[in-house]
């Protein structure tokens, strides 16, 4: 991901469907670029209370606002582990999440405040998981209403920020290619700490390790090939959306 010059400090956007969903998918990035003195805002637009916290639903005498409550305190605990900068979130509901005009205009809200170099969300097809293509959908609908210069005259529009889509569960079927692998060796261990902050979807732990593992495979091969590519032992993959200008290849 390239570094943008910026008159403040250099900043990213994670838009996250559900709460756990930036752990998962680019909690490596991160981590990698906060120590890269990026400040990391979060977006959570729910906190996957309805659909993906069957471990605390299963819990004698669970109400909706007690899962909602566990699943922002595995949240704010991830993101302290990762550096994130500030963590927002909106509690718009999930399974369905739904994206009304002023939902969106929420997002537009945080995507021009953020002003960020780089965005990260979901990829652009789910079956298994409709929330998750559909934000991919509101927040190409939300960078370029960001980018507006009628929308709110007078606030700082957007520039051309990137957006990475991160890694879909059961990558095969989502019609993913990524064509960017980022090096997480050296914050793992954050990312980890983070992954196992989400208490409520334990049962990924393993999963999403051995994805980094995979990962780092593909950076090797793809950095120079398995006898001059760099070592790496844990990496994430995105799929960019937009075409990128270069110097030299």
């Amino acid at each position: 991901m390239q570094e943008t010059a910026m008159s403040a400090q250099k900043t990213a956007l994670v838009i996250s469907a559900h709460a756990a969903d930036f752990v998962w998918r680019c909690g490596g990035a991160i981590a990698l670029h906060a120590d890269k003195g990026y400040a990391v805002t979060v977006l959570c637009l729910s906190f996957g209370e309805r659909g993906e916290s069957a471990k605390l639903w299963k819990k004698e005498d669970m109400t909706l606002q007690r899962v909602k409550d566990e699943r922002r305190k595995e949240a704010e605990e991830a993101a302290s582990a990762l550096g994130v900068h500030d963590l927002v979130c909106l509690d718009l509901g999930d399974y369905p999440l739904e994206f009304s005009r002023d939902n969106k205009m929420k997002i537009v809200d945080v995507i021009r405040r953020v002003q960020p170099a780089f965005m990260l969300s979901h990829s652009r097809y789910d079956p298994y998981n409709t929330d998750h293509m559909n934000t991919m959908q509101a927040v190409l609908e939300c960078r370029m209403i960001a980018q507006a210069w009628g929308h709110n005259p007078g606030e700082k529009v957007l520039g051309a920020p990137q957006l990475y889509l991160f890694e879909p569960h059961q990558t095969e079927q989502m019609g993913w290619k990524p064509d960017t692998f980022l090096d997480i060796t050296p914050v793992w261990e954050k990312k980890r700490a983070a992954i196992e902050a989400m208490q409520g979807q334990e049962h990924l732990w393993e999963y999403y390790t051995r994805v980094a593992i995979n990962r780092a495979n593909h950076f090797k091969r793809n950095s120079g090939g398995q006898s001059g590519g760099r070592d790496c032992r844990y990496a994430e993959g995105f799929e960019s959306v937009f075409p990128r200008t270069v110097d030299e290849l």
